[in-house]
């Protein structure tokens, strides 16, 4: 019987061809970057049999990214200004920048190394505007405000019974300075140091005259208002603001009229290790039903701070020699 195997092969069964057709698929050839690769610009390759395009661009640049970033990004947080005065110096470029968040509650300093360049935006260049960065590399300095500064501001304006104020005065009586004999008398002098005679000009613009420590931890020791029959109430003219004058209608333990400063001058620094400021602090007491209630107010603490923040950003300034905005950058 003839065979007719080799002239007339017998058909491949569906398995067969099925296993044939997955290996012819499953075959491809090693695809190899090219030389001149352009990451900016799609790599588009067709697989076999022109099965498929396939755009290679993203694998590309996760391959090149195994061993180091494409770009720098990311935000440092640091833990003081000498370190980011440094960061900055470190990464700047012509493009670099800092901004300043002037909140007295969070003061902090950004430095954005790879900044947006100077120059209004070209909206019609093919290839994208020139000055944009991604603005992805910062370093951030959020100013930690001293504990002095927030146990003053803290009580700054509210009202104290006699034993919350006592233990204020006693537990922060280091930050307490006693007025020197020009202060005492407010005696405006060529001779003083000009601190004092700007504490003099604030004294008599309120009204006020400054009061020892000593005075102070012995009244917040023992503290008794006996009242008199005739005690009235008064209302300031240029304020408005209505209080029960204390200082003449009332009389301490053993009969005499009650007198009391209503000016202390503390001595504490802004930021956390800064340099101390010298703040006039006023001192009110007024009757609230059967009680007598104790304010002590920071005078005017918007000034001490603004000059703090803006001799530590006056620092960063001349020591990176960049240009510094007042506020909050983009969102990156």
């Amino acid at each position: 019987m003839p065979d007719f195997s080799e002239s007339h092969p017998l058909p491949q069964n569906a398995a067969e061809t099925m296993r044939d057709i997955m290996a012819d698929i499953g075959h491809h050839d090693a695809i190899d970057a090219p030389d001149d690769l352009d990451l900016t610009k799609p790599h588009l390759v067709t697989l076999p049999n022109h099965r498929k395009v396939e755009n290679l661009t993203q694998h590309h640049r996760s391959a090149l990214e195994y061993l180091k970033p494409a770009r720098r990004s990311g935000t440092a947080k640091l833990k003081d200004l000498d370190s980011l005065i440094l960061w900055a110096n470190r990464f700047k470029g012509e493009t670099s920048a800092l901004f300043a968040n002037p909140e007295m509650s969070a003061p902090s300093l950004t430095c954005i190394a790879d900044y947006h360049g100077a120059g209004p935006i070209d909206p019609l260049s093919p290839t994208g505007d020139p000055s944009a960065r991604h603005c992805h590399h910062r370093a951030v300095y959020n100013f930690p405000l001293s504990k002095e500064w927030q146990a003053w501001m803290r009580i700054s304006g509210a009202a104290l019974d006699k034993d919350e104020m006592g233990e204020h005065i006693e537990s922060h009586a280091k930050d307490i300075m006693d007025p020197t004999p020009s202060l005492l008398s407010l005696r405006e002098s060529d001779e003083n140091q000009p601190w004092e005679n700007r504490l003099i000009q604030t004294a008599r613009q309120i009204e006020g005259h400054y009061g020892q420590l000593s005075r102070l931890l012995a009244m917040s020791r023992r503290f008794q208002v006996y009242e008199t029959s005739d005690l009235t109430v008064k209302t300031n003219r240029d304020t408005g603001e209505s209080e029960i004058q204390f200082l003449n209608e009332h009389k301490d333990a053993d009969g005499a009229p009650l007198s009391v400063p209503n000016l202390i001058i503390i001595t504490i620094p802004v930021f956390l290790n800064g340099a101390p400021y010298r703040m006039p602090v006023r001192f009110r007491y007024r009757k609230s039903g059967s009680t007598v209630k104790f304010i002590l107010s920071i005078y005017n603490p918007e000034k001490v701070f603004d000059a703090a923040f803006d001799e530590a950003l006056q620092q960063a300034v001349d020591a990176t020699e960049l240009p510094l905005f007042q506020g909050l950058p983009e969102t990156a």
